[in-house]
């Protein structure tokens, strides 16, 4: 199908276990256009807060109160875009949907769809799924004649070798679906379509892209593909995280599971009560840690986790490129965390990382020193532009 005439809008939807983001984009002929963003936060307490900003990212509206799951989010948004028009015309709808299972690609969301990602993606990802599909669930009763599309994370890690995706496990359980799958692929691939633009020889050649937020992990990727990452089966392993644990040696689980803690325990506990809040036992957050790190070891000794890991990780990686060229730092904390940023390339020097202090303190596009072999850069991202794209780009093709 051809491009649609006329102007429409776009909604993207990007649900947290615990958060909702979405964004109004103005489509015409060839253009997405950013209307609006909106954050709902602390879902499921007391507390929750609905932020809504403009293009420019000035703040348009507030609201503090109980939304008590998501759903309820769903249509406190809506209830805003609603109010001041902000629906009218609306032509899709995008989702982020964090584990695709066996989908490789975007798709238009379809009664089938769903019933095979409940059956076989659900028990891989309860943390996330049903937060998506409730999502998915409420936007088509308000919004029935709305194409809805899904756009999976775990898409952009199609391109792992089969030797990277397997576990060393019985073979019948990869046949299973017990494999390898890799998370936050829309992040990386806005990162590696901005270095196509940035840096093409960063794109082309040995780059590992680390992306920091609540949740962490990094990915190897040449030529745009990617050839290894740090998360697996769920969005739970590889670095420490605000609150997962990263990678464990499963004989700690089955230690707890022997000292009578049940799954449901273990599932609080390394997706809720660890990483950067477990170890300091005070806050995920890593600003707040930041400043207590001077008089709270503890605090310290997370960030130092933290550090550490992420060094130890990227040493991996470069062995799976034969070297490396490139490292660019996204998300959250590493958009924003110059002292993290700092102290995680202190120890790649022997890799040819060297970091320039004060275009890292000043968040620069790009940070290493004029004399580093290893090019260093701060890109940040944009998850709901590549959902807008993908829903715009299937919509339009397939006639939706």
């Amino acid at each position: 199908m051809s491009e649609r005439s006329g102007f429409w809008r776009l909604l993207t939807v990007n649900t947290g276990s615990s958060s909702l983001k979405a964004a109004i984009y103005g489509v015409e002929g060839g253009s997405l256009r950013l209307e609006t963003r909106a954050v709902v936060e602390r879902i499921g307490s007391s507390g929750s807060l609905l932020e809504v900003s403009g293009r420019e990212g000035e703040r348009a509206w507030r609201v503090e109160g109980a939304l008590t799951d998501h759903t309820a989010a769903v249509r406190a948004l809506l209830e805003y875009l609603r109010g001041c028009g902000m629906d009218r015309n609306l032509g899709a709808i995008g989702h982020r949907i964090v584990h695709g299972g066996r989908f490789r690609e975007p798709r238009v969301i379809t009664e089938e769809l769903v019933a095979s990602l409940r059956e076989r993606a659900l028990p891989l990802d309860p943390d996330h799924l049903p937060q998506a599909l409730g999502a998915v669930e409420e936007l088509g009763r308000v919004y029935p004649g709305v194409p809805q599309v899904a756009c999976f994370d775990t898409a952009f890690h199609r391109t792992l070798p089969r030797v990277a995706r397997l576990y060393a496990l019985p073979r019948h359980l990869a046949g299973q679906g017990v494999l390898r799958y890799g998370f936050h692929g829309l992040s990386y691939e806005y990162v590696v379509e901005r270095l196509r633009t940035l840096d093409p020889g960063a794109y082309e050649g040995r780059t590992i892209i680390a992306h920091l937020g609540s949740g962490a992990s990094m990915a190897a990727v040449r030529g745009g593909r990617c050839l290894e990452t740090t998360m697996g089966l769920t969005p739970t392993s590889g670095l420490v995280m605000a609150t997962r644990s990263g990678d464990l040696d499963p004989g700690v689980l089955l230690y707890l599971l022997r000292r009578g803690m049940d799954v449901a325990g273990l599932d609080t506990l390394v997706n809720k009560e660890s990483g950067l809040l477990g170890v300091s036992g005070t806050s995920a957050d890593v600003r707040e840690l930041l400043a207590r790190e001077p008089h709270d070891p503890r605090a310290a000794e997370a960030l130092e986790l933290f550090c550490y890991q992420a060094r130890k990780f990227i040493g991996a990686l470069a062995t799976t490129l034969g070297g490396l060229d490139a490292l660019v730092f996204t998300g959250g904390i590493g958009e924003h965390a110059a002292p993290l940023r700092e102290r995680i390339c202190e120890g790649l020097r022997f890799m040819g990382v060297r970091l320039d202090t004060a275009r890292n303190a000043s968040h620069s596009a790009v940070i290493s020193a004029d004399d580093s072999p290893v090019t260093v850069r701060v890109v940040p991202t944009d998850e709901d532009l590549v959902i807008a794209r993908h829903t715009r780009r299937i919509v339009e093709e397939e006639g939706a």
